[in-house]
């Protein structure tokens, strides 16, 4: 059974953080991150939003050569929502998902995060991060469909939708789908005219299923 999704309130800001790391899909975070902007800046909502890091401040240079200047490390006790995007499967070699589930550094850091009231969500591989932090065995998640067979067997139920829903665990399928997953959350959390705006400044339509709990 699916935890309580957050422990957030609209009395303050539903604070969200977006993890980067070295070889980072571009899409994968600058779409969730789009989103939530909008919503704060064009709805008012009461939302802040910005990128962390497993350490300090860094330099991090994203899977297409992006590079990102985070201020701000580790600080998963002041979210509400924390954002793992993915990358592209390039191997235990080189930046990436399958560099850092091998290092073990960021799913360490992930799994000792997690706690009731904080939202962990993932974008296309970045659920592995998370199976590697523990957190998708037994429950239903998706993720990129090119690698929808390692998170079966990290022991995730593997569902067939864009979004997948468990309460505090949220997941979505591959790059483009981080613009699916934000929507889904703007609506879930700050209702759906804000949702409805964000939809009509991007001028982007949510595609594909969404499965809740």
């Amino acid at each position: 059974m699916p935890r309580p999704a957050t422990t957030w309130s609209p009395d303050r800001p539903l604070r969200v953080q977006v993890v980067l790391y070295d070889g980072v899909e571009e899409q994968d975070f600058t779409g969730p991150y789009e989103v939530f902007s909008i919503v704060r800046n064009a709805a008012r909502s009461p939302v802040t939003i910005g990128y962390v890091t497993a350490g300090g401040p860094a330099l991090i240079t994203a899977g297409g050569g992006t590079q990102v200047q985070v201020p701000t490390g580790w600080s998963p006790h002041g979210a509400d929502l924390l954002v793992v995007p993915g990358s592209g499967f390039t191997g235990p070699d080189r930046p990436g998902v399958e560099l850092e589930v091998s290092r073990g550094h960021l799913p360490g850091k992930i799994a000792a995060a997690s706690r009731d009231g904080l939202l962990m969500a993932s974008v296309c591989t970045g659920a592995l991060l998370l199976a590697a932090a523990g957190l998708t065995r037994g429950r239903p998640c998706t993720t990129h469909h090119m690698v929808k067979d390692k998170l079966t067997a990290a022991g995730g139920i593997v569902t067939d939708a864009r979004v997948v829903d468990d309460g505090d665990l949220v997941t979505c399928a591959g790059v483009t789908a981080g613009l699916d997953l934000g929507l889904h959350l703007v609506r879930r959390e700050l209702g759906a005219d804000a949702a409805d705006l964000v939809t009509r400044i991007l001028e982007y339509q949510p595609q594909g299923i969404v499965w809740t709990a």
